[in-house]
């Protein structure tokens, strides 16, 4: 089955502990080994654990695609050696530094913060190895958290508008669709991790909603 539910730490917010991709995940050190083999089981992927600048939210300070990974601090030598086991990493030095929730991005093209500057903009461009374009979902900046991006589609803020949804699907190469989960939280991009084999979505999201995500995403049962 390639939908499941969890929780991290006891929160039902994936997106903001966990990083994901076709071939990877990436946990925080203190996740408990049974949500760990789900992750590899569902998604079906190689789990590595780790801190990022010594915290917990990896998924909000890492952003990533099968290409290479992106982090906005100098991360300590033990850290980038594990993240060097998945892709080639690049430090990012911006205000925006929190790259997860900055950067919606698969294999074909990333959506970015506005506030980037263009030679982050060209950074991102050459870590992540697709085309860049700064945008908005929602009217949010933090691209990352308001959605969730595979190969296979992207699913967003309910409130993103046509003009936003038609960039982003423009930027990734895939179709979008719109969803909330746990329950009817928006940022949806903190609520779920997915690759284009599976998806895991925080305990309190309903079954109509993992029928949206689904969808979005192009993963059935």
């Amino acid at each position: 089955m390639p939908v499941g539910r969890t929780l991290v730490s006891g929160s039902p917010y994936l997106g903001v502990y966990l990083r994901v991709g076709d071939g990877f995940a990436i946990v925080p050190d203190d996740t408990q080994r049974s949500v760990e083999r789900d992750i590899a089981r569902l998604l079906d992927v190689n789990v590595v654990r780790t801190t990022v600048l010594d915290c917990e939210v990896v998924g909000a300070l890492v952003a990533a695609n099968s290409k290479g990974i992106l982090v906005g601090g100098e991360i300590d030598a033990a850290e980038r050696r594990t993240l060097e086991q998945i892709a080639p990493v690049t430090v990012l030095a911006s205000r925006q530094n929190a790259m997860g929730n900055n950067i919606l991005a698969n294999d074909s093209g990333a959506v970015v913060h506005p506030e980037f500057s263009d030679d982050a903009v060209a950074s991102i461009g050459r870590a992540l190895g697709v085309r860049v374009d700064r945008g908005t979902v929602a009217g949010l900046g933090t691209v990352g958290m308001a959605g969730v991006a595979t190969n296979r589609g992207v699913v967003v803020h309910p409130r993103a508008t046509e003009k936003e949804a038609m960039h982003v699907g423009e930027m990734l190469g895939v179709p979008v669709h719109r969803s909330t989960a746990n329950f009817g939280v928006p940022v949806v991009g903190a609520c779920i991790v997915a690759n284009s084999k599976g998806i895991i979505v925080g305990r309190p999201t309903t079954p109509v909603e993992i029928v949206h995500i689904q969808e979005g995403l192009s993963i059935f049962d």
